[in-house]
């Protein structure tokens, strides 16, 4: 039965949709995800940049351990100076059908007071999941994008963030995690982005292609597609699903307006209802030219500075603009560049649109 399907479904992507998007660009397989793995560790080999013992203990307590796993006792009493070595966290991401022996990247980050981790080396550290179980071991040479210089005078250079690093491949996989793919006789798409009108579709498509009833919505963001329980035909099947090209449902309209650095953007189906708006601006401008009154020689007098003040205000004249019913994107855009509107005036106009309720998108401010 889905040999037959997949040959009907090959058929019909030949012939892509035009701005189309593909199901795989759009949704993703519920429990096919990206796990986060935490870990601490040493970092050894710094020149001289790694923690100061006295203020970070924890760094003290944990080499003392390390050293107790080969058979060296640290007396009683003693304290390491440990100039060269750094506490540090180390996180990753595990990525879906993850095997035991492949390697992943990690990030490494000071958690104590180490100035900067350039030229060190991870020593053999676990990574665990949420579980609290070991997915992965690390250890390596790090990569530090940053650095710092210090003078003798106290100048000091920082570039970047010298006390944080990676390592490429620097852990290897140990132990896979569990993953649903393979289990009952369906899977579930998520949609990036819930749409009741995109879930429609994507139901219409697949059905159109691969038989009717064989996807369902569950709702906005959720659809249930039946498949073949056997893996190797669950993946043929998947591939030719996540190829499938859909129109997704447009947007909600909405502008998104960046208080801080002045951006602004208009999405898709933006209209206003009918409204005018008048945008002015007043310049006042405020001159001082003090005058000094001088007295007659000998005459006894003291020199006078007698303040002049000139005001002056100037009010630029700019035409009222009307918005018709229906006004499209580019007939705002169109109409606020005609009176020379900045940034700042635009988000007035709009703001003071959206009170009226003459806006009709979500006026959203960050």
């Amino acid at each position: 039965m889905f040999k037959s399907l997949f040959a009907a479904a090959a058929l019909v992507l030949v012939m892509p949709l035009a701005q189309a998007d593909r199901l795989k660009d759009i949704a993703s397989i519920q429990g096919v995800r990206t796990n986060q793995l935490i870990g601490y560790g040493l970092v050894v080999g710094l020149p001289g940049t790694g923690d100061q013992t006295t203020q970070t203990p924890f760094t003290v307590q944990t080499f003392n351990n390390m050293l107790a796993q080969f058979g060296i006792k640290v007396p009683p009493g003693t304290t390491a100076q440990l100039k060269n070595v750094a506490a540090v966290s180390i996180h990753a991401d595990l990525p879906a059908f993850a095997k035991p022996g492949q390697t992943i990247d990690i990030t490494v980050s000071s958690i104590g007071n180490s100035k900067s981790l350039r030229g060190g080396s991870l020593l053999l550290s676990p990574l665990k999941g949420i579980d609290g179980q070991v997915y992965a071991i690390a250890q390596g040479n790090l990569v530090v994008g940053g650095f710092d210089a210090e003078g003798r005078d106290g100048s000091k250079i920082t570039v970047n963030v010298p006390s944080s690093g990676r390592i490429p491949n620097g852990a290897t996989v140990e132990r896979p995690v569990p993953s649903g793919f393979d289990q009952g006789n369906s899977i579930t798409l998520d949609l990036n982005r819930s749409d009741f009108t995109t879930a429609k579709r994507i139901v219409d498509k697949i059905n159109e292609t691969l038989g009717a009833g064989v996807a369902s919505a569950l709702d906005a963001g959720s659809i249930r597609v039946t498949a073949p329980v056997d893996p190797s035909q669950r993946v043929d099947y998947i591939s030719i699903l996540e190829n499938m090209e859909v129109d997704p449902g447009q947007a909600v309209a909405k502008v998104i307006v960046n208080s801080r650095t002045g951006t602004i953007v208009i999405g898709q189906n933006v209209k206003v209802s009918p409204a005018a708006v008048t945008q002015g601006s007043l310049t006042v401008t405020i001159s001082e030219d003090p005058q000094v009154s001088q007295p007659n020689p000998l005459s006894g007098g003291q020199t006078v500075v007698t303040p002049q003040s000139t005001v002056k205000a100037k009010q630029e004249a700019k035409p009222m603009f009307k918005f018709g019913p229906g006004t499209t994107l580019d007939e705002i855009v169109r109409a606020v560049n005609q009176v020379g509107a900045a940034p700042s005036d635009l988000v007035a106009i709009l703001e003071a649109l959206k009170q009226a309720g003459a806006l009709q998108a979500d006026l959203i401010v960050i």
